[in-house]
């Protein structure tokens, strides 16, 4: 009796920090919280490379649904100490075809798992629609292409992109936001004002 009683009380205690890490979106099944130091050694374990961390910002390199050499960043707040962000980057691309063809297959992918996107953007900024390739990403690298799709989820946002970092390097972001830590984040932030 006083074993069974032991293992009910053991199960109610565990029950609401399970709960908990349960009510946090994951990336790779690893949960996004806790410090930076416990997520890198988690990814570690799943097989990312880990790149250093700097300014709260632990970079990995690994294979990502099915990309090789995708760039992950885990974000942690100063204030919180806590991972509220995962972003990967994927390779970069020299074509349009190529670029858009990453953009639409992860976006693909994301409606299966998570349906439509609450929100959907796919637009040139441009006074006409571009005419070629070569068009395209000039437009991607003038920062005047809108691709965005944004998942809202209970447990966070999930929101793919086309980026560029300069006049070369144009690629697919994909970015998941933890519901819980984001809004720890924001109330430190506020706190501050």
């Amino acid at each position: 009796m006083k074993k069974l009683l032991f293992i009910l009380l053991s199960i109610a205690f565990l029950t609401p920090a399970f709960a908990q890490s349960n009510n946090h979106m994951t990336f790779k099944g690893i949960p996004i919280d806790g410090s930076l130091s416990d997520f890198t050694a988690k990814m570690k374990q799943k097989g990312f490379t880990h790149l250093g961390t700097q300014d709260g910002v632990a970079l990995f390199s690994g294979e990502f649904a099915a990309y090789k050499d995708c760039t992950i960043g885990a974000v942690s707040s100063k204030s919180t100490n806590t991972v509220n962000k995962v972003a990967v980057m994927f390779s970069d691309c020299d074509t349009w075809s190529q670029l858009y063809g990453n953009y639409s297959r992860l976006k693909e992918m994301l409606i299966q798992k998570y349906g439509e996107p609450t929100e959907n953007i796919e637009k040139f900024d441009t006074y006409s629609e571009p005419r070629d390739d070569n068009m395209r990403m000039l437009e991607v690298k003038m920062d005047r292409c809108v691709y965005v799709a944004t998942w809202e989820t209970e447990k966070g946002d999930i929101e793919l992109a086309i980026e560029h970092a300069d006049f070369s390097s144009c690629f697919v972001r994909l970015s998941y936001w933890d519901k819980i830590n984001t809004e720890k984040v924001t109330n430190s932030a506020i706190d501050d004002l």
